[in-house]
Order: structure tokens, then sequence, then C-alpha cells
């Protein structure tokens, strides 16, 4: 018979593997725990946030509505978040457009060339875009504005996630 015994040697580096390889999966357990915890998390993105902005009140000229999204959660931090949109009356319908440009995520402004005064300009490098969102060809955008989703409610506007551009 064969005697399987264990030298010393042997026997310690079997021990810094095995404590080695604990220590290594107790770091790695919260970095794959961050990575994937966003996957596990239920979406509040079907969410309206009311703005103070009164349909009544709303034209076929556009106007800057701001709003705040209440505790919103980054990771495991929570806060409020101020955010804006163009918001207009094209017949019944309300359109509310995202002020971000799409070249380099500044923001646009209504009427801001004294040039193209019916069109959201991009003071940055110039960009313009049509009342509907979409990129004037030619200028350094990339495509149109993104949309808002809008319901009202008891007269007021409320605002929901960013949607691609329906109406080019």
């Amino acid at each position: 018979m064969m005697s399987n015994k264990v030298s010393r040697r042997q026997f310690l580096s079997y021990t810094l593997m095995g404590v080695g390889g604990f220590m290594a999966s107790g770091m790695l357990m919260p970095m794959v725990r961050f990575a994937i915890d966003p996957v596990l998390q239920q979406s509040g993105g079907g969410d309206f946030i009311p703005t103070s902005q009164k349909v009544d009140d709303l034209t076929e000229i556009p106007v800057r509505v701001d709003f705040t999204i209440k505790d919103r959660k980054d990771a495991w931090y929570y806060s409020d978040v101020s955010n804006t949109a163009w918001v207009y009356k094209n017949g019944d319908t309300i359109i509310a457009l995202s002020p971000v440009c799409k070249h380099l995520g500044c923001t646009v402004n209504w009427g801001g060339d004294e040039t193209h005064p019916d069109q959201f300009f991009c003071p940055c490098h110039a960009g313009r875009y049509m009342k509907n969102g979409d990129n004037v060809k030619g200028t350094p955008p990339t495509g149109p504005l993104d949309e808002y989703e809008v319901k009202v409610e008891g007269g007021l506007l409320y605002i929901g996630k960013t949607v691609s551009n329906t109406l080019v």
C-alpha cells in the first residue's frame, strides 16, 4: 500500500491558496453585486412628474417648463434633479421636447439665434433644430431632439420619460 501523506510544504500551500481564494471572493462579491444591482432594480421610468405649467396657458410658441425629479436614486445616493422641457401646443396635441442638443449635450434655446427666430438654437456650436425638434441639415446636431411623454391632470402638465422623437 502506498501512503498518501501530505508534506508540510503542500499543507501550507493548500492552506494559503484556500485563505487567498476566500479573501478574493470577499473582495469580488461587492463588485459583482454593484455591477448587477441596476439590473435587479424596479424601473421607475413610467412615472410622470408634475409641473406648475397650466395647459390652458400653452400656445404654439414653445415655452421653457422646469420640473424636478424628487428622490432620484443614483447608485445608493438619493437627490432631487432639476430638468427642463420646451413645451408647446400643435393643435390640441401637447409637445414637450428635451433641451439637450444631440451634438455634444449643450442646452438649446427657442429663438436664440437672431437670424432664425423660429428655431431651436444651440449656442455651443451654432446647431439648429426646427420647431418639431428635427435637426437642420448642415448644422452640427446628428439627430432630432428627444421628446418627453406628457399627460394632463387637473389642468396641469405632467412630464414623463424621454422617448425618441415621433414628430420627424
